[in-house]
Order: structure tokens, then sequence, then C-alpha cells
């Protein structure tokens, strides 16, 4: 099975079903699936070969959706940026993927006009919505989304670009301790068992409605619409949780049955004054991943919405997910990320690789069909975290995630192995950030670290030390990170200091400024 084959086959059993709603509009899975087969024969006749990466930098939308299932079924592999990205990185993966294909929404022009301006391989811009008026080069060929899917010309599934199970159907980009963002890779065999595996214990069924208010960059928010495309479910995608009372209109009014969330939304919830007035009769469940919730998050969420089942569950890109933790068991166990998903198995082990028993603290190792495939162009980084297994084909992923589990097999998150930061969701580098602070005028030196925070799992915290000459405030620092980082990078802490204390190498002393 391919994940396109979602929708052919949900398309194929519930043409006239509504498939998705997104602002006042609604979609059939025939409607989908037509549009996606024009973009997809549009795509080959552009000249796109089989599993030629094709990037997407869109805010949620009917187009993005669309666009997904457009280049898989022409047998390319789709690339989702988040429509916050910057132009420095969206540039970096233009050129680590080789993409000669980019899909975007007219709003873009601005952050695009940075990226054409130096040399890279792509060929073709497809603008969705309001026209561009963007210069490009005489290299660049500019055309309409809107012209290119009306265009009758549909795909053959049995063509040229034809792939079958193992060949790679997306790279999702996550920050690295290089500071550049690694390209993970997924086969289509990879995403299948994933979305099997999470349906089943989420008990999904053709009559579920799943709000999604998620990026579809972020692998959480992208598995809501392949999920619910598997088992034919609508999905209600909004572009944010920015105005919260209109999502909470949103969900009672469409009858909504899946709600996943992260704590920064559990947050804003809680401070809503008249979230106890709204009918959740309908929502069936409430998923969690990114960050785990506090348990007197859990506490409140339940007193909320007491007839709804609450997920937690734990996760990274490298495999999608790993654990969920049964509801039954959410008041028990609040402080547990569960047990292993159907068809995965999970070892704690010590630094040579020796499972460990109960209550010894570890590295987490995954091994199953969701794991994927390694890390696109980076064999080093790919050989530290995915290692062969006891048979042929059989791959191990090396968490860095140190975890221990209880008598019965319940695991427990208790820290990054390395000093990864998780926060609001999302896998930050700190090189990334640091590269940036020390790109601005007035700073010397840059440190970032992760500190314990209720809300984003850990809040971002800079150290710099300035130039005397230059009188830098916290306020222009944090300023300069908002124009020049996604959002979830950017510090909510800046403290200034005289001096790092280093090592012997010159390598500042992370661990001083933890203390």
């Amino acid at each position: 099975m391919l994940v396109h084959h979602f929708l052919e086959d949900s398309a194929g059993r519930l043409p006239d079903k509504t498939a998705l709603i997104c602002g006042d509009k609604r979609f059939t899975y025939r409607q989908i699936n037509e549009l996606s087969d024009r973009l997809a024969g549009s795509l080959i006749n552009m000249g796109a070969g089989k599993q030629d990466r094709v990037l997407i930098l869109m805010d949620n939308s009917v187009e993005s959706i669309i666009s997904l299932f457009g280049i898989l079924k022409a047998g390319c592999i789709f690339v989702m940026l988040s429509a916050t990205m910057k132009p420095k990185k969206i540039r970096y993966i233009l050129k680590d993927t080789g993409a000669e294909i980019l899909i975007t929404h007219g709003n873009k022009s601005r952050v695009l006009n940075e990226v054409v301006r130096d040399p890279v391989d792509l060929k073709q811009i497809i603008w969705a919505g309001k026209s561009s008026n963007l210069p490009l080069p005489s290299t660049i060929e500019s055309r309409g989304f809107d012209a290119i899917i009306a265009d009758t010309q549909v795909y053959s599934s049995s063509g040229q670009n034809a792939v079958i199970d193992v060949d790679l159907a997306t790279l999702i980009y996550t920050s690295g301790s290089t500071g550049e963002p690694k390209g993970v890779m997924s086969a289509h065999y990879n995403m299948v068992s994933a979305v099997k595996s999470i349906t089943h214990y989420l008990e999904n069924v053709e009559d579920d409605i799943i709000l999604n208010v998620l990026p579809l960059s972020f692998d959480y928010g992208l598995y809501q619409v392949l999920m619910a495309f598997f088992k034919g479910c609508t999905v209600v995608l909004e572009k944010s949780f920015v105005y919260p009372y209109k999502i909470m209109e949103r969900l009672v009014k469409e009858r909504v049955t899946g709600f996943p969330i992260v704590p920064t939304m559990v947050a804003i919830l809680l401070q809503m004054e008249k979230i106890s007035s709204f009918d959740f009769s309908a929502l069936r469940y409430i998923s969690n991943t990114a960050a785990a919730l506090p348990v007197a998050y859990i506490r409140k969420i339940q007193k909320i919405f007491p007839q709804t089942k609450i997920f937690s569950m734990y996760g990274l890109t490298e495999c999608k997910r790993v654990s969920y933790l049964p509801p039954a068991l959410i008041s028990s166990r609040p402080e547990s990320v569960g047990i292993p998903i159907p068809n995965e198995e999970v070892f704690i082990v010590d630094g040579d690789g020796n499972s460990l028993g109960p209550d010894k603290i570890g590295e987490l190792v995954v091994r199953g069909s969701n794991v994927m495939q390694g890390y696109w162009n980076a064999p080093e980084a790919t050989a530290k975290m995915f290692r062969p297994g006891r048979y042929r084909g059989d791959v191990l992923l090396y968490t860095g995630d140190l975890f221990k589990k209880d008598e019965e097999g319940f695991l427990y998150f208790v820290s990054r192995k390395d000093d990864m930061i998780k926060t609001k969701g999302e896998r930050v580098s700190p090189k990334e950030i640091e590269n940036v602070l020390c790109e601005m005028d007035g700073i010397l030196e840059a440190a970032v670290i992760g500190v314990p925070d209720d809300i984003f799992g850990q809040a971002i915290k800079a150290f710099v030390v300035g130039d005397q000459k230059i009188n830098l405030t916290k306020q222009q620092v944090v300023k300069y990170c908002t124009r020049n980082l996604e959002p979830f990078m950017v510090p909510k802490y800046v403290e200034f200091q005289e001096e790092f204390l280093k090592s012997d190498s010159g390598k500042i002393d992370k661990k001083v400024l933890q203390a």
C-alpha cells in the first residue's frame, strides 16, 4: 500500500463524503482525488521524475492537501515546509534536496524574494491563490496553481513514475545538532505502518471528524490528514490556534470527535473563562504529544472534558510515534507516556547496548516498520541514530532520549540525552539559534539552552556576551530573533554575560549555564 492510496481508496468507497472542511468550503473525497490527479499529471508533464523532491511552502489549506497527494501520485517526494520558515532555511533545504519545483501561496513572495537571489536548482514555482509579481531569474518559470489543476490531464499509476512501498514518500526537516536542519526520510511503508498503528489504538472510524489546527509541516499535524483519509474520516483544517474561541465554536458546530493538541494549546484552553459553556458531548478523544502534559493540566482537562478520552503520547519524527497511554490509566499513571504502539518493540539500554530492567535509566531504542530510513544526505548522522538490527533490513532507532520503565512495562520520559531542546512540540537545535544570534551586531558570543517550562515542555534561554561599545537590550535581541527565526525558536529568556567559562578545547561550558 502507498500513502496516496489512502485518498484513492476512500474516494472509491465514499466519493461524495466530505473529506475536508477548510474555512467556509467543503470538499468531497472525489473532488480532492480528481484535483490531485490533475496536479500529478501536470507535474509529470513539467518534467518531474520518479523520486524527485517537490517543496510545499503553504499555510494549512486545501491547496496544501491537494499538493501533497498530487506529488505522491506523480511518484515524487513531498517536502512540507513551515509557513513561517525564514529565507535562509528555505534556501538551505532547496539546495539540500535539489528540488526543482516549489508549490506556494502568493503571500510568500516577500520571503521567496530573498530565497531566489542566490543560485538554486529551482526551475518552477507554482503559485496558489493571489498571484505574485515577484521578479524571478530567467531560469525559474512561474505557473498558476488554479490553471494547473483546471487541466484535464491526469496521471497514470502505471506510468513512468510508478513507485513501490520502499520508495520515499516525504522528507521532514528537523533541527540538527550541527545547526543545520536534517531531512528525515520516510518511505511509503513507514508512513502506512505508523498510520495503521495509531488509528488502531485511537479506534478511528469513518464517522470521526478530526479538527486539526497544527501545521502540516509538523508531523503530528500532517498525520491527522493521513489518518483521516486512511479511514475515510472528515478533517476540519484550521490555519492555527490564534483565535481559540472561534476554534471551539467550530469544534462544537462540526460535532468534532477527535482533537489533537499540544501543551501550549492546553495552557490557552485553561485560560478561557467561558470554556465550560461549550457543548463538548460529541468529542470522543483528545490526543497530546510533543512535550508531556503537566499532571495539573491533565486534572484540569478532565474537568473540562469529563466524557472525553485523553491519549497521552510520545514520539519523534524519526519513527513518528513510540508510545501511548491507554485513556483508562490517565488518572492512575499521569506521568507515564504509556506502552509501545501496536506493531513496535522498544528497549531501554545502557551505554553498551545492554537491555535494562525496571526503574533503570537508559537510552530508548525503537524497533519496527515505523522507523524511518535515515537522514537525507547525512550518512554520519544516520549511522549515529540508526543501527542495523538482528535481521536483514531490520533497523534500530537510538532515540537519544533517556527513559525508564516500571515493573509493568510502562514508559517514563526522563530527559534528552544531548542538549537538543524540545519546545512547543518542535525539536530545536541550540546551534541554529546561536548562529543567528552571532550574526547580530553587538553580540560577540552566544549560548542557548533549554530550561523547564510547564507550558512549552522546555523554554529557550539565550546567554549572550555583548560588545560593550553597543549597549544592546534584551528586547532588541528578542526582536532580532523574531525577524530571523521561526516563532518556536525565539528565546523566551535572554541573559547577558560578561564572559563564558570555557573548557580546555575552547568550548562554552553549558553545564555551568544549566546550573
